[in-house]
């Protein structure tokens, strides 16, 4: 599995950096934004680094499909149980910080405000 030395949510999956992880398996890791908008909100990321969601190839849609799929189920466990939003800021335009896609999962137990409202980091 390929990982950018300087990447920081490279060295989060390696361990050299910690987190309040929500999940783990072989090929994903979700943890807990530093700086949260909502009450529930965590990330999804690959183990394998691609910088972002316009270096995506057909190779990585298994893991995104992956990512997609625990969504829901992470979501509702950690406590927005009735909804939430996905957010995968990309690029300069996109406002993404760190080069390392990542999907934003954002909720809690109250609706959120409107989109342009909701500025998620990275």
């Amino acid at each position: 599995m390929s990982t950018d030395s300087n990447c920081i949510f490279c060295k989060i999956v390696r361990g050299e950096i910690p987190s309040r992880k929500v999940y783990e398996d072989d090929e994903v890791l979700a943890f807990h934004d530093i700086q949260p908008v909502a009450p529930v909100h965590f990330m999804v990321i690959p183990k394998k680094h691609v910088a972002s969601l316009a270096h995506v190839t057909p190779a990585d849609a298994p893991v995104l499909g992956h990512i997609l799929a625990l969504a829901g189920r992470l979501a509702s466990e950690a406590g927005s149980p009735d909804g939430f939003r996905t957010i995968i800021n990309t690029g300069r335009i996109g406002r993404q910080d760190v080069q390392h896609v990542h999907v934003h999962i954002i909720g809690g137990p109250e609706p959120l405000g409107p989109m342009m409202g909701v500025k998620a980091a990275g």
